[in-house]
């Protein structure tokens, strides 16, 4: 493969993006560094800069490549199945967000930071995937429900994907938290990824 190839280039930025993905199952954010990142690669650190100029680059590349992996199950939801009641909509959905842990919890811990701290050629590709996500989950609501009202279509849009944000945080509690909570008389009622995306689901589509 020649140097300095496409083929070569998206190997290189996919190593490193893999390697901030594996990183980020045992460390927080806060404690991944451009050099831990290296020593997980084939690579220099200072290799990494011919591809991301920041750390916070190469977590929104694992989060666009999350948003464009959930983008690829929905339109396998589509292809596979030309009808969906609610029920079996809200099932779906639940199922492909419970799949993607990484994408919730990037976007609800570090979005802000991630996006901020990029380039805007690198922030311009990261809402490619978005507006694709946007688009995709339209086109489901499209399908499945075309006796839905566009304004409802919409409002079900711009309710479901701020909701996305607070999943993680809601379904992810540390030790720390619970006994906070507990201390301050505060009731929470665990539920999983899958069960408080049927709910929400549900509900936006009045059920």
């Amino acid at each position: 493969m020649p140097k300095g190839s496409e083929e070569l280039t998206a190997a290189r930025k996919d190593e490193i993006i893999n390697a901030c993905e594996k990183l980020y199952k045992t460390l927080s954010f806060k404690e991944i560094t451009l050099n831990k990142i290296s020593a997980e690669t084939s690579f220099t650190r200072t290799s990494i800069y011919n591809y991301f100029q920041t750390k916070e680059e190469i977590f929104l590349a694992l989060l666009q490549r999350e948003y464009e992996l959930w983008n690829a199950d929905l339109n396998k939801i589509m292809r596979k199945f030309p009808t969906l009641s609610k029920d079996e909509f809200a099932d779906k959905i639940a199922r492909s967000l419970e799949k993607r842990k990484q994408l919730l919890k990037i976007m609800s811990m570090n979005h802000y930071d991630l996006e901020s701290s990029s380039r805007p050629e690198r922030l311009a590709e990261f809402k490619t995937a978005y507006g694709e996500s946007l688009r995709t989950v339209m086109n489901c609501l499209e399908q499945f429900f075309p006796e839905m009202p566009p304004e409802e279509k919409q409002g079900f849009l711009y309710t479901f994907f701020p909701f996305m944000f607070g999943i993680y945080p809601y379904t992810f509690v540390t030790k720390k938290q619970r006994a906070a909570m507990q201390k301050a008389g505060v009731n929470y009622a665990f539920m999983s990824i899958y069960e408080i995306v049927f709910n929400c689901v549900k509900r936006l589509l009045g059920e």
